[in-house]
């Protein structure tokens, strides 16, 4: 397996610049990618599948603005 980065939500809030509330409507309603349980209350994202959602709204902007 490759090397696979987990990120806690205050990491995934400062690559975001969203709120933790925002983060997890955004989960719940299928916009972002949702979270990996790694302890009994613990989460953690995939750090390359929220880079690539990041990336995919930058390619959409870049979309708008041709």
């Amino acid at each position: 397996m490759a090397d696979i980065k987990l990120l806690r939500l205050t990491d995934v809030m400062q690559k975001t610049g969203f709120k933790k509330s925002w983060i997890y409507l955004l989960v719940k309603q299928g916009g972002f990618p949702p979270a990996v349980k790694i302890g009994s209350r613990s989460v953690a994202w995939v750090e390359s599948e929220v880079n690539a959602w990041i990336a995919e709204r930058i390619n959409k902007r870049e979309e708008t603005l041709k």
